[in-house]
């Protein structure tokens, strides 16, 4: 809740959004109401909205003439220091808002981008986050500098030398060049950390940003990670083992949110976050199915994935927050609609249960079971055996190991590289002990 004390400390802004005619007013004022969410999760205080409808923006002001000057009087009457625009805007509608208002303005990725830089904490993070901020700017150097006087070269010079924006866009090509760089190489880091996590199947939380996946990560594994009622609370990547009912040990990571417009740059710098989500054998997609508009929720989800090609992956879905519907007819017209979904509260933990259940009989319908002879000569392999699948069943015999486990899809070709032959062996063996003991 916001008191006057609250209004001191922090940004005052004017929120504004172009609704489309023929668009749904209610879908306008819901993405409106979550640019206020996104500028109260930036510590900014919203006081007040504006929407017009038109049939499209204004190419040189976003919003009209007429509706510029009454967004000024709105701006020195609350004394605003910024103007967030619900959709990207061109540098040249910033640029002139800028010129009319005499107050910075925003678009929504510019919040997301503000956003997402507070709540880096690691390398991998950060550099993704500073590369999304110089793709953002570049193509907006235009509005940040006013000085563009040349700067005349010293003795032994020719001609009279580069402006400072040419300047400042050759800084920021060689910054985004060694960013990249960078992240090439913790992508190589993230896949040896991957590759030596051996036999384990992985599952991976999905889900609109605010969604309750977090929380629900800290029941199923006691990770600890982050939470709060907030939109992006997460942006690293955590990873941790958890115990299947049947004691199959997983892997269970969460990721940065997704959220409606999303840039697309920022997408592309997190890819290598993003990898450990996509590079799963089943995706868990977590719906906060007491938002008024999680259907279009889960639209944005399932577009998301398309742009990352992983919408062909196994996947569970998830109804969270079920504790918090009021509507009970909903929760039983979902359950027919999506039979197969899971509802459950995370928050409370109601019905986790039902999930790890579900993610047992996905591990074990993707296994197979295999059984090895091990004579005493390959003792050297047993204990490799453990970390390459799930031993079911183990006995000791006079010539050697007789062992049966589950093979995850990860691990099957290099079982059969590995130990094809002690599967083979196995197959003989028993009639010859038969023959001896004749």
């Amino acid at each position: 809740m916001y008191t006057e004390s609250t209004k001191l400390q922090q940004e005052t802004a004017i929120v504004i959004s172009v609704g489309r005619k023929g668009e749904d007013r209610a879908l306008v004022r819901e993405h409106l109401e979550e640019l206020v969410f996104l500028a109260e999760t930036a510590q900014v205080f919203v006081a007040e909205t504006m929407i017009q409808e038109r049939v499209s923006p204004d190419v040189a002001t976003y919003i009209g003439k007429g509706k510029v000057q009454e967004l000024k009087e709105l701006v020195e009457q609350h004394d605003a220091h910024v103007v967030l625009a619900d959709d990207e805007l061109s540098p040249v509608q910033i640029r002139n808002l800028e010129r009319e208002l005499n107050v910075k303005v925003l678009d929504r990725s510019a919040l997301i981008l503000d956003i997402f830089a507070t709540r880096a904490r690691s390398l991998e993070a950060k550099t993704q986050v500073e590369l999304a901020q110089l793709q953002y700017l570049m193509p907006r150097l235009s509005r940040m500098w006013t000085h563009l006087s040349k700067q005349y070269g010293g003795v032994g010079t020719k001609g009279p030398g580069e402006t400072q924006i040419e300047s400042d866009r050759r800084m920021i090509r060689y910054r985004i060049q060694r960013l990249k760089e960078k992240l090439r190489d913790i992508d190589v880091q993230r896949k040896e950390q991957r590759k030596q996590r051996g036999a384990l199947t992985r599952f991976a939380l999905i889900g609109y940003t605010n969604a309750g996946k977090s929380t629900l990560m800290n029941v199923m594994t006691d990770a600890k990670v982050y939470t709060e009622d907030q939109l992006f609370a997460t942006l690293d990547t955590t990873v941790r083992q958890l115990e299947l009912p049947a004691g199959t040990i997983a892997l269970l990571s969460d990721t940065v949110g997704f959220i409606r417009k999303l840039p697309a740059h920022l997408i592309a710098s997190f890819r290598s976050t993003l990898a450990e989500s996509m590079e799963a054998d089943m995706l868990i997609h977590v719906v906060d199915v007491s938002h008024p508009a999680f259907a279009e929720h889960m639209a944005v989800v399932d577009e998301t994935l398309k742009e990352l090609h992983a919408e062909q992956k196994p996947l569970v879905l998830v109804f969270n927050k079920v504790d918090a519907v009021e509507d009970k007819d909903l929760l039983e017209t979902l359950a027919h609609e999506y039979p197969d979904a899971i509802q459950l509260s995370a928050q409370k933990g109601l019905n986790v249960r039902s999930l790890l259940r579900r993610m047992q009989e996905f591990c074990d319908s993707c296994a197979d079971v295999v059984e090895l002879f091990l004579p005493f000569s390959a003792m050297n392999k047993v204990a490799a055996l453990y970390t390459t699948a799930e031993v079911i069943e183990r006995r000791d015999e006079d010539e050697g190991v007789y062992m049966k486990v589950r093979v995850p899809p990860p691990q099957q070709k290099l079982m059969e590289s590995t130990y094809g032959e002690y599967i083979r062996a196995h197959e003989t063996a028993e009639p010859a002990v038969v023959n001896v003991d004749a």
